[in-house]
């Protein structure tokens, strides 16, 4: 049986790219907090955004473009704002 060939859309993939990019940057920022516990407090914190963004990956890779996709994107987009602002780097 054929596979159904899924959507692609350039405007996701760059918006994917950039949100990778912003993790990379932002998790490596807390790598150089110097203090332990501090730095353990905003990963965890983190953790959701870096979830967030992999499972979007994943996702348009397997799917294309798709609601699911987009609402995964959506919530990338508000779990990284929320982080934001909530703590300061």
């Amino acid at each position: 049986m054929a596979r159904k060939r899924r959507k692609l859309n350039k405007e996701m993939e760059a918006q994917i790219a950039a949100a990778h990019k912003k993790v990379e940057f932002i998790s490596a920022m807390i790598r150089d907090i110097t203090e332990e516990d501090i730095q353990n407090e905003y990963a965890e914190a983190f953790a959701q955004v870096h979830m967030a963004v992999k499972h979007l990956d994943e996702l348009y890779k397997l799917e294309g473009f798709t609601e699911e996709s987009e609402a995964t994107l959506t919530l990338y987009n508000g779990l990284l704002t929320s982080f934001e602002e909530e703590y300061e780097l």
